[in-house]
């Protein structure tokens, strides 16, 4: 269906550009407009244009009558009412035009060029008006149409000033060609004794032939009105009939919604605010979330959602709330804001994270504030990044992941893609490759340092919840957990201990690793109950033995 959408919006879009610009050879004279007219007509009125043509505009019709009836909440953002409610306007005021100019030729054989239509439009005020506000309404429509499809698209920045301005210079050409022809003619008009002169009378139509004309006209809109009721009872009974569930939100709050209602429209009427960059067409993925609990009992996801779901490589748990209908009671957290903007539909699909082992390791430059304090910024500046580079590269060399900056430190993570024994036996070398290298740029910058630059390590292996995390602007891949803060006091000990590394027995065991002299402290750390055994080294190259 969302092809469909697309495919016939865009034969649509395709007509609705070449019968504007056509409207604005009006600038030029009548004649210019039918010359372009007839050529246009060559393509749009043979038997295949015809087809594609109105049989995209009543698919696309239907299509938008299913989507009506699928909503069970009409909650939803401004820019989505205001594209729905605009092409609900374009049937009732599209079909009296096409009755007086299609239908014409194609029923009863009459051929009605630009200067009759034009008079015809021109005889009354309401005309001009109505058919003002049908240009208007179907190229907003048609624009929205396409700004929502297009703004998921990588490029779609950069030529997006480009398609604004055409989105506002074609209906301001079409309308000036359409008055400028109205104008053009009324000087001859007013000769043969006014407008009625172009009274379809005039053009060989029989009382008959218009009748018919009327009686089009008047069935085809009952039949959209009708229509459009019909659609309207049968999504408010939808609603109405069958059991509801419960949505818990990550919130806190809980949402009670019938049986059918997808999570997205559940959220929307309940007026909490949720991410749907595409409107909730499984588009973007924006509006994805983390099924906690009642996941088990959910469908599997259509063809379509699951699509969308592995391109941006979500894991089993997420789900898109625009396409996700429970039947039965469910607990997700959002994983994106509320205002998240196009770009963020192309992000991994899975910033919540997951539990695994790994090694943290704090790194952290000592006296660094005595050490730039006597300089110049840019001289202070150069020292931070030569140190963090060799860090860096220490990192690199071991395996190791540069997870985040800290000022004058760092928080490294071992284990991503190693099991546990090896990640630690890792950042053990990481944590001697790391003393070798401060004692060279030390010894590179002895000219310029008034004392020896010093690094202090805290590490310690355990569970840590590992994934993209941050602001969706600037996310980077880390760790968080008790574990991870244990591994930051470990790295404040050092200086306790004066050492060089500040390394848990744990650690240290699941390395195979012998601490040797290192001396054993038991230290107390905030959110455990007891002591952890934890080894104050000298020298991190002498586990290593290197």
């Amino acid at each position: 269906m969302r092809l469909l959408r697309l495919v016939t919006g865009l034969v649509i879009a395709s007509f609705v550009i070449g019968h504007f610009l056509n409207h604005s050879l009006g600038v030029v004279s009548i004649d210019a407009m039918d010359r372009l007219r007839a050529m246009l007509a060559a393509g749009w009125r043979s038997p295949v244009g015809s087809v594609l043509l109105y049989g995209s505009l009543l698919t696309h019709f239907a299509l938008a009558l299913v989507s009506l009836y699928r909503r069970t909440t009409l909650r939803m953002p401004v820019w989505e009412a205001a594209q729905l409610v605009l092409g609900l306007c374009v049937p009732p005021l599209l079909i009296g035009h096409v009755i007086g100019t299609r239908f014409n030729w194609w029923l009863l054989g009459h051929t009605i060029g630009y200067e009759r239509v034009v008079g015809l439009l021109w005889s009354e005020t309401w005309n001009i008006v109505r058919q003002s506000l049908l240009l208007l309404v179907v190229w907003t429509h048609l624009c929205f149409g396409l700004h929502y499809w297009l703004r998921l698209r990588p490029w779609y920045p950069t030529v997006q000033p480009l398609f604004f301005a055409a989105a506002l210079l074609v209906p301001a050409l079409a309308l000036t060609g359409f008055y400028a022809a109205g104008l053009n003619l009324w000087p001859a008009v007013e000769q043969v004794g006014g407008m009625q002169k172009y009274d379809l009378d005039l053009a060989g139509m029989s009382v008959e032939d218009r009748a018919r004309v009327a009686a089009w006209r008047d069935g085809l809109l009952l039949g959209f009105w009708a229509l459009l009721a019909a659609t309207l009872l049968a999504r408010w009974l939808r609603s109405r009939i069958g059991g509801t569930y419960q949505l818990r939100h990550s919130s806190g709050r809980v949402v009670t919604a019938p049986v059918g209602r997808s999570i997205l429209e559940a959220l929307r009427d309940e007026g909490i605010p949720h991410a749907s960059v595409c409107g909730g067409r499984a588009r973007c993925t924006t509006c994805r979330v983390r099924v906690a609990d009642g996941l088990a009992r959910l469908a599997a996801p259509s063809p379509v959602e699951a699509q969308a779901l592995a391109r941006i490589e979500a894991p089993p748990n997420v789900r898109l709330a625009c396409q996700t209908r429970p039947r039965s009671d469910v607990t997700v957290a959002p994983l994106l804001p509320p205002g998240a903007d196009p770009a963020a539909a192309r992000r991994p699909g899975s910033p919540q994270g997951r539990e695994r082992p790994v090694v943290a390791m704090f790194v952290d430059l000592r006296e660094s504030t005595k050490l730039c304090e006597s300089r110049l910024p840019y001289d202070a500046v150069f020292v931070m990044n030569q140190f963090f580079a060799e860090m860096h590269d220490a990192l690199r060399e071991t395996s190791g992941y540069y997870a985040q900056f800290r000022g004058d430190g760092l928080l490294a993570l071992y284990g991503l893609e190693s099991e546990l024994p090896q990640a630690c036996r890792d950042a053990l070398r990481g944590a001697a490759s790391m003393q070798s290298r401060i004692e060279r740029l030390s010894a590179s910058l002895a000219d310029e340092l008034a004392e020896p630059m010093r690094i202090g390590i805290g590490m310690h292996a355990g569970l840590a919840i590992v994934g993209t995390m941050g602001p969706p602007a600037a996310p980077i891949h880390s760790a968080i957990g008790d574990n991870i803060n244990i591994a930051a006091r470990f790295e404040g000990m050092t200086k306790i201990y004066k050492c060089v590394l500040a390394v848990s027995a744990e650690t240290l065991r699941h390395a195979g690793v012998d601490p040797k002299d290192a001396p054993l402290h038991q230290v107390r750390v905030r959110g455990r109950s007891e002591r952890v055994s934890v080894y104050a080294v000298a020298d991190p190259r002498s586990l290593v033995g290197s």
